[in-house]
């Protein structure tokens, strides 16, 4: 019982650290250097800078790439109704807070609580469906 007890308090630290990383989305990469750099170091291997430093220079497009997937996803879901409405809402929220553009980044904590709490709902709401149909 206490195993389990502390699996589940490991597994929500980590879906917390996963939360935060999201709201600071422009982070995101660093911190998957800081990972790799890490990684490598525990091998006997020594990186100096930012390997994917390149992927900043990434951001828009992917951004966009996103933002033109969601709406073909919302197409998909208003025409044939075939798509899950939480996934749909958790990914929305996913790219209102990850928005890239250089001049909006002063509205950046707005978009982060907006995005942030459209995805924490999806995913609640997801799960809240999961735990009634187990009943």
């Amino acid at each position: 019982m206490i195993k389990a007890v502390k699996e589940k308090i490991v597994g929500a630290t980590g879906s917390v650290s996963g939360i935060a990383s999201i709201l600071g989305s422009w982070q995101v990469c660093h911190n998957i250097c800081l990972g790799i750099i890490a990684l490598l170091a525990f091998l006997g291997i020594t990186v100096v800078g930012m390997p994917l430093m390149f992927l900043t220079k990434l951001a828009v497009p992917f951004w966009t790439a996103a933002f033109l997937l969601l709406l073909v996803t919302l197409w998909f879901y208003f025409r044939k109704r075939c798509i899950s409405n939480r996934l749909i809402m958790f990914n929305s929220g996913l790219i209102i807070a990850g928005v890239p553009f250089q001049p909006l980044q002063q509205f950046s904590p707005v978009f982060w609580v907006v995005g942030g709490s459209l995805a924490i709902m999806g995913v609640s709401l997801f799960v809240k469906d999961k735990i009634i149909n187990k009943r």
